[in-house]
């Protein structure tokens, strides 16, 4: 804890890093190449009006945009063409702006981490209170990656010597997967029903045969290929600018603490595990900040694996929390306990099903 209260949002932004920012003025295509183009999945966007930064566009935009417009290969969306961010926002959001949730870079850590449970959000833009500039946006993966650099001076919960089996982590049924036949317009709907970061490819025989994420629909953008939403999942992926060179791995034995150092060091998001067996699931790091260090944590409904039979997608059932964590006292805890803790309370609100992404 005294670590979280004594380091400052400002200690965590990396040295060197890019930020996008966009006028709400700007058309929505024009914004989501220019993401593409920048590699990155989210930018704060500044209302010239107002003279003030009024919120974030994300990649869920995008897929909220083609799953409301999209009618068919012979029908343009002329929104996307079209509409300009403000539009897009008023249509959305029908009147009920909210502040953009911020913080100081002078704040703490503690309050960083607070602030991403309490509003439900995933990235928090650190904003300098006198000019005004957005110096960064804070993420849980930064978090996390900061804490893993300074992890041998704080102290570490018993809980990262324990294996991912040992804490009954991951659930095993409910599992969000998409047909590698199906139109990429299928997958737009369980993005926005299931609300998961991503989906196991499966064939016709249930094997898992590839990932696609959500970072992969913001490529229908660059490529313009987003009017025709009835191609298959199988081909959207063939049409990958990027070619991923494997998967990271782990397995139900190993520690914690190797895990989270696994993830940490290779910038992913999550690893597909393995079982002796051969089984896949997958594992991202929502739930393995969900413990804090003082307590072993409510096991989450874990299934026993399938003994036969082709590899079967399972992965962990990820919800909202039943309530926002209250602050522990100060001094209740090491600067990995509550600040894993904390970050695994909000990362779970990204529903049932998720856990795929493997961006970095």
């Amino acid at each position: 804890m005294h670590f979280m209260r004594s380091h400052c949002c400002y200690d965590a932004i990396p040295t060197s890093c890019k930020l996008v920012v966009f006028d709400t003025s700007l058309e929505i295509k024009k914004a989501f190449v220019a993401l593409v183009a920048n590699g990155v999945r989210a930018a704060p966007l500044w209302d010239s009006k107002t003279q003030s930064f009024v919120g974030m566009l994300t990649i869920t935009d995008f897929i909220n945009i083609l799953h409301r417009y999209y009618r068919s290969p012979l029908v343009q969306i002329y929104e996307v063409e079209e509409h300009k961010i403000e539009t897009w926002r008023e249509v959305y959001l029908q009147g009920s702006f909210k502040p953009l949730v911020s913080i100081s870079p002078s704040n703490s850590l503690f309050d960083a981490v607070y602030s991403l449970i309490k509003h439900k959000i995933h990235r928090l833009p650190v904003i300098e209170p006198i000019s005004g500039n957005v110096l960064h946006i804070l993420t849980h993966k930064r978090i996390l990656k900061f804490l893993h650099i300074f992890g041998s001076t704080i102290p570490k919960p018993h809980f990262l010597k324990k294996t991912v089996q040992e804490l009954c982590i991951g659930t095993f049924r409910d599992v969000a997967v998409v047909p590698e036949t199906a139109p990429v317009y299928t997958a737009l709907e369980i993005f926005v029903d299931r609300r998961v970061s991503a989906l196991p490819v499966i064939n016709d025989a249930g094997q898992v045969v590839g990932l696609y994420s959500r970072f992969d629909v913001i490529h229908l953008a660059a490529q313009k290929t987003y009017n025709n939403l009835d191609m298959s999942v199988r081909e959207a992926l063939r049409q990958r600018t990027v070619c991923l060179e494997g998967v990271l791995t782990c397995y139900p034995h190993e520690t914690m603490e190797d895990i989270i150092d696994r993830i940490a060091k290779e910038q992913v998001s999550m690893l597909l595990t393995l079982s002796l067996r051969r089984s896949v699931f997958l594992h991202s790091h929502p739930p393995f900040l969900s413990t804090s260090g003082r307590r072993r944590p409510p096991p989450l409904h874990a299934c026993p694996l399938p003994a036969t039979g082709s590899p079967t997608p399972c992965h962990l059932l990820l919800g909202p929390p039943a309530s926002t964590p209250a602050k522990p006292a100060p001094g209740d805890g090491g600067g990995w306990g509550w600040g894993l803790a904390a970050l695994g309370a909000h990362v779970g609100t990204a529903g049932p099903g998720c856990c795929l992404s493997l961006g970095t």
